[in-house]
Parts: C-alpha cells; structure tokens; sequence
C-alpha cells in the first residue's frame, strides 16, 4: 500500500498598484522560488488591456528595474476576456506553445492576470504544459479576487459544458492587486458579490449580516465596504480549502457550489449573456426557495436572501431561466461530481445541509415562482412544505 502526502502553501496577497516601481510585493514573491534569476511569460485579459492605460508600459518599467531577477522570455500577451478564452480551445495550444517556443521550464513562471475565465484558461494550460509551470495569479475582478482566483482550480469548456476539462493545481502566488477594481464596469463589480453572499449563506451568518446590512453601500460600489467583503469572501474561501478535509474534491460533496447546479447551466443557455456572478444570483435564489418549501430554511432567512440580492441590483430572471431543464442540470451536475447526487441546502442562514435527493416537481415550481416573482414583481405565494 502506497500512502504519502505533500503539503501545499501558496499566499494571497492583498496590494494596490503591483507594478508600481515603489512595490516589491511581485519581486519578494519570484524571489521564494530560490532561484537568483527566473524566466517567466505574462498573459492578460484582452478586457483588462482596453480599461487600463498604460499598463504594457508599466509592466515594461518594471522589468526593466527589476531584470536582473525576473526575465520576461516574450512581450505580454493577450488573451480573450470573459468566456471566450474558456471555449476556443486555439488559446489554450497558443499559450502551451509559447511556453515550448520560449523554453519555459516547471522552475519558470507564467504569470496570468485577468478575470476568473481567464485565470481558468490560463491555469489550465500552465498546469498541463510539463505536468505544472509555476504559476502567479494576478486577479482583476471583484468575483476573481474573492473566488474564483483564490482557489485551486483550472477549467475550460468543451462539448458545450462549463468546465469540463481541467485541473486541481494550487497557483505559486495570488496578488489581489485593488487598482484594477476601479476600472471595472458596474456589472462586473456586481457579479462578484454573488460569491460574497454564497459563502456567507453557507459558512458564516455573520458575515451574511455584515453584508445585508451593508448592502446598499455594496450597491453604490463604496470602495471600502467592497474591499472588505473581497477580503472576509477570499478568507472563508481559502478557510474552507485548507481544513474542509478534501481540498481536490475527490469526494462527492461540492459545499462552495451552492447555487450552482443551476448558474452552470443557465451560463450555458443563455450563450453566456449571463455573467457567472448573475447566474450564480439566480442560482442562490432557486435553492433558497427550495430549501424553504423544503422546511429547512424559514421565511424570514428567505426574504432576507431575496432582499439582499434584489438590493444589490441582481436581476433574478433571464429568458434562459425558461429554457432550465431541471432533470438535465441536475443529472449534469451529478455526473461532474462523480456519480452521485450531493446538493448543498440551507437549514438556516450560514447553516449548510447536504441532501441527495431532489423532488423534480417541487424544484421546478420553485424556478416558476422565481420566475414569477421578477416578472410580476410580486412576494412569493404561501404554497404546502414537501414531506
């Protein structure tokens, strides 16, 4: 019997301005690697290029002061932003030939900066080229720096379904850099809430109320309040990788993708039209309100749930929303898991339940009552718990 184990570490660093030529905080991470000079390749979400000016030239400035440490083996390239990079699969050969091309080794870096979909591509092909090129995440979302960049997994789309080909490979470093929230646009910066409100739905009720009760001040973007919520969200997430007991997921529980059975499937009907964050909204709000007609969530916890996403700006209905399939999603979601059905419910405001069983009609009446709820803009009806 072979048994063996290894020990992961990587930090999550929070800073403003990490090309700065004042900020040392990039440099003091290559320097851990122990190696006096390092090769690296840098890539960045097309998206990030267009709202930041200047940023080639300070990334130029930058490794010129510092070249005697790091040497970048080719310009910074771009790759697409959003879920585009996830779904044309050229990217991913382009990244991995590059890394041949310029004889990038596993003691090398590729240094990713982006949104989540970007981080996943790039991720996934760093992971991939030589069994794991080290690699520096550098987030530029508020749903990138408090989730999906935080985290240890790599993915790209293929045959039409979210993530279906990827890794689990823990990044060298992640550097949460604050200047490049301010150049999103009001939409992203609102997506990356979801995944603030999903975590403290399921792991803490009294960051949920932090956040309910600073919902309004999320909601105009106050930039304290939001660097706040990105930290508290990264801390639970990164608390829940390191003592959750299974960290690559080899079991059948998912916890961290509550709502997400769903937000998978909805990103998938609508052509991704719907950011992952807004999908993620909608998601929680299915199985918030399945949870209650359950009996395990109580109607207060429901409307504050509601209340919450609606007071962030959350639409909760999109055509897609027609289009969910619900025996389909659900029999995806099992089949990525591994085999066997494990959804996560709420028994109560930052109390988590898992269940395996799910009651298809009363799932579907809960994604009509949503439905119903947005559109007609009215509460949700009194209808009987299931047994």
């Amino acid at each position: 019997m072979q048994n063996f184990c290894v020990n992961y570490t990587f930090p999550v660093i929070f800073t403003s301005d990490v090309f700065s030529l004042e900020n040392e905080i990039l440099v003091d991470v290559i320097k851990s690697s122990g190696m006096s000079h390092n090769r690296a390749l840098i890539f960045i979400d097309s998206e990030v290029l267009k709202r930041t000016d200047g940023l080639l030239e300070k990334i130029s400035r930058y490794a010129e002061r510092h070249s005697a440490l790091l040497e970048f083996a080719a310009e910074p390239n771009a790759v697409p932003g959003g879920e585009l990079c996830k779904n044309e699969h050229c990217e991913i050969e382009r990244i991995q030939t590059m890394v041949e091309k310029y004889k990038i080794c596993r003691h090398s870096f590729i240094i990713a900066i982006g949104g989540g979909a970007v981080l996943d591509a790039v991720g996934y092909a760093a992971s991939t080229s030589h069994r794991g090129v080290r690699l520096i995440r550098i987030p530029t979302t508020v749903l990138a720096q408090n989730d999906a960049g935080v985290g240890l997994k790599n993915g790209v789309n293929f045959c039409g379904r979210k993530n279906f080909l990827g890794t689990f490979a823990p990044p060298f470093a992640v550097i949460n850099d604050s200047c490049f929230l301010e150049t999103l646009s009001s939409r992203d910066m609102r997506a990356g809430m979801a995944e603030a409100v999903k975590v403290a739905l399921i792991r803490d009720r009294g960051f949920f109320e932090v956040l309910y009760e600073s919902r309004f001040d999320l909601a105009s973007f106050n930039q304290a309040t939001v660097k706040d919520m990105i930290f508290r969200c990264a801390e639970l997430h990164l608390l829940h990788i390191s003592t959750g007991g299974d960290p690559f997921e080899n079991g059948r529980s998912r916890p961290l993708d509550y709502g997400h059975w769903s937000a998978h499937k909805l990103e998938e009907l609508s052509n991704c039209d719907l950011r992952h964050g807004e999908a993620v909204a909608i998601g929680i709000a299915i199985d918030s309100i399945y949870s209650n007609r359950c009996g395990f969530l109580g109607e207060p916890d429901l409307n504050k749930i509601l209340n919450i996403l609606d007071s962030l700006g959350f639409n909760l209905f999109h055509p897609a929303v027609l289009l969910l399939d619900v025996e389909r999603a659900l029999d995806d979601f099992r089949e990525h898991l591994g085999g066997e059905l494990c959804i996560p419910l709420l028994a109560g405001i930052g109390v988590k339940i898992e269940v395996n069983d799910i009651d298809l009609n009363l799932m579907k009446q809960c994604v009509t009552l949503l439905a119903e709820r947005v559109v007609n803009k009215e509460p949700l009806p009194v209808l009987p718990l299931c047994a």
